[in-house]
């Protein structure tokens, strides 16, 4: 006899564009079996990864954490004896408190990010920032360089609709492996070939899945999007291909754009980008000649030095073809300038306090060594409460991170889903619940919907959620605020009702809020968001369109104009190879390492090098190799690769550190140098050296 199955709707929590609404099937037992994707979700469309469609692995898996957890080892050790929660919260609680008499507020860091993507669980824990005055943090590591970018140019944080991508008849897909990180962006990107016959162009630095659906691959070095993107204008403007009735309406800075790429020709952009000229004249025809021409524009290509630029203008090239005015037209980053979510009771955000210091998360080693720069004219950091992310794995410069974690005067906790890297240099671990298992709140960036994520099932041990585990610390620290007193349904309720918005009763009955403006506000036909109504062709970099605490990097050596700012680490003799740490498939940054199959099916830490370059070095298929730079070295295994131009090499992992030979992972490599102008990490800009190992 078959066992009850329910269907419940549910919503994918991880850091993802796609926030996928999901159908959960919840067993007679309480476990959660199959998940799929949401069929009458437009975006979604039925279509998840397979990763998330086998999260039973995960959360019923049985090295999950289910109790509190003390330290009774040396930091790093993973020794660890159970203790109840009242102890837990109560030695976490008189920590803070001894710190924050003896060292101030500031002293303590409370550090979190995308391990869920809900607005409640996610940000709860800056409501006890606020309220008790700790040191602020300022999200630097992922969004700031591409959406300083995009929004320098457009004055908002919007685009077309992603839908579009059906109705185009061409899918420029643009710095973003989106087979192995957005799926859905190739759900419609496919839907326009079949339907329309619509061409497909990808620009990679290596032959992704991706690129391998594509009708024109176009594979260039590391950080020369911005080349690319100025020769193709060049060819535009050159060839009478620019809209110059579209531009004089609703761009500035055009004369001199055109001006300034008259020496910007597919012969300059070929010598830095890899690309050859009759390619890149016939990628800028074919985007000139294609009225509904959809650039769907990653992250990738803003994970370099320059990526703000390459970013801002790779935007540019939509704007000179007009494809705007069009269905099917323009250009997409991210929605998440289009929820306008009042978050003041989930965040606490009447308490904050702009003079206290905001800390850099993408600098967290810096700061934990007690650099001077990156603290920010505070005290040292003495305490950390870290919730939904896992810095000594995923952070750069990792060397620096291991030494500031391994300090004895630093106080952890960690609430955790599992045994992370992080967890095992903490004093305190905490068991986390997990999607199915709590109420939350979430909308999405690579769509226009609101979605509303229900509690399924009961978590399993003693697993709580991150807004119980604030709370409580709260009232035990002699933090006041009302959200405190609220719970997650209510906050989510009130959060709505603020933003006009409806109601969560309305939302769930609903499933789902679409929430997408109409064409004209999409495609800016009423105006871009600057003031003047016009897209900056000539941005002002000094003015950042998004909050952060001052100015980062060489902000004031940015071109004026689009081009290649030749400011990424280039190979040298001593470091000829130029490292892309890239997303890997089957994990999403350090999520999902933990699951069998995810991690089976990615297999050892590994290194894609070319195999030219593989002989050069007397490396063969396998072989273990040594990567370093002055930030640290890596053992890797060597996967020969023809889909790289010479010279680069690609790993795809964010493997457990403990996972790699001598326990160094990749971000050993990677630095933590901020871009400029918002922040952020240059996870893609990297020299090194290469070496058979001993």
């Amino acid at each position: 006899m078959t066992k009850h199955v329910a269907i419940r709707a549910s919503v994918c929590p991880h850091d993802c564009p796609s926030t996928c609404a999901l159908e959960v099937e919840i067993k007679e037992d309480g476990r959660i079996g199959r998940v799929r994707g949401a069929a009458d979700n437009s975006y979604t469309a039925g279509v998840i990864c397979a990763k998330v469609a086998r999260y039973a692995e995960r959360a019923h898996h049985p090295d999950r954490l289910t109790v509190p957890l003390a330290r009774t080892g040396p930091k790093g050790s993973g020794q660890f004896a159970p203790i109840s929660w009242d102890d837990a919260l109560d030695r976490i609680a008189d920590a803070l408190l001894a710190i924050e008499r003896t060292h101030g507020a500031q002293s303590i860091w409370p550090y979190f990010y995308a391990g869920t993507m809900g607005h409640v669980m996610r940000d709860g824990i800056n409501r006890l920032t606020h309220a008790k005055g700790y040191s602020r943090f300022f999200s630097s590591i992922c969004v700031n360089p591409a959406w300083t970018g995009y929004m320098v140019g457009t004055g908002r944080l919007a685009g077309a609709d992603p839908r579009e991508m059906g109705r185009s008849d061409l899918v420029v897909i643009w710095g973003t492996n989106a087979v192995a990180t957005q799926v859905n962006v190739m759900t419609h990107a496919v839907k326009a070939r079949k339907e329309r016959g619509a061409k497909i162009a990808v620009v990679d630095v290596y032959r992704t899945p991706t690129m391998e659906q594509a009708d024109i691959p176009l594979l260039l070095r590391p950080g020369t999007d911005g080349a690319l993107a100025c020769a193709v204008m060049h060819v535009l403007f050159r060839d009478g291909l620019a809209d110059r009735d579209y531009l004089a309406r609703f761009a500035s800075g055009a004369e001199e754009l055109e001006a300034h790429l008259a020496t910007r020709d597919p012969a300059w952009a070929a010598a830095i980008t890899g690309l050859s000229v009759a390619d890149i004249e016939a990628f800028a025809r074919l985007v000139g000649e294609t009225p509904r021409a959809y650039f769907r524009v990653g992250y990738g290509l803003s994970r370099s030095r320059n990526g703000a630029v390459n970013m801002h203008a790779v935007t540019c090239i939509p704007v000179v073809s007009g494809a705007w005015q069009h269905e099917g037209g323009g250009a997409f980053h991210s929605n998440s300038g289009i929820y306008g979510l009042r978050k003041s009771m989930i965040e606490g955000l009447d308490l904050r306090n702009p003079a206290t210091r905001a800390l850099d998360q993408s600098r967290i080693g810096p700061i934990l060594c007690g650099e001077e720069d990156a603290l920010a004219g505070g005290p040292p950091v003495k305490a950390l409460l870290i919730q939904n992310t896992n810095p000594l794995t995923v952070a750069p410069d990792q060397e620096k991170v291991r030494r500031g974690f391994a300090r004895e005067d630093l106080f952890v906790a960690v609430h955790e889903h599992f045994m992370t890297d992080t967890a095992r240099y903490a004093d305190i671990v905490l068991p986390a619940t997990m999607f199915t298992e709590h109420d939350d709140l979430y909308t999405a960036g690579g769509h226009q919907h609101i979605l509303f994520g229900p509690k399924l099932t009961d978590p399993p041990g003693e697993c709580r959620s991150n807004h119980d585990v604030i709370r409580a610390l709260a009232a035990r620290l002699g933090a006041e605020h009302p959200g405190f007193a609220l719970s997650p349904r209510e906050l989510i309720d009130r959060t709505l009702q603020d933003s006009n918005r409806g109601t969560l009763a309305e939302l769930e009955a609903a499933r789902f809020l679409d929430v997408q403006p109409d064409f004209e506000t999409a495609h800016y036909l009423k105006g871009f968001g600057h003031r003047d109504g016009r897209f900056r062709l000539k941005p002002d970099w000094s003015r950042i369109p998004i909050p952060t605490p001052g100015t980062f990097g060489p902000a004031d050596q940015m071109p004026p104009l689009p081009d290649h700012w030749a400011i990424i680490e280039e190979a040298t003799p001593e470091h000829p190879f130029r490292l892309v740490t890239a997303p890997a498939r089957n994990f999403l940054n350090t999520t999902f390492t933990e699951t069998p199959t995810s991690s089976r099916r990615e297999g050892a830490p590994s290194l894609l090098i070319h195999p030219e370059d593989a002989a050069a070095l007397g490396v063969n298929e396998g072989d273990r190799v040594l990567v370093s730079n002055p930030r640290g070295r890596v053992v890797l295994e060597a996967r020969l690769f023809d889909g790289l131009r010479r010279g680069v090499v690609v790993s795809e992992q964010i493997k457990p550190n403990h996972a790699h030979e001598q326990g160094h992972g990749i971000n050993t490599l990677t630095g933590a140098d901020p871009v400029a102008p918002a922040g952020g990490a240059a996870f893609h800009d990297n020299r090194v050296r290469i070496e058979k190992a001993a």
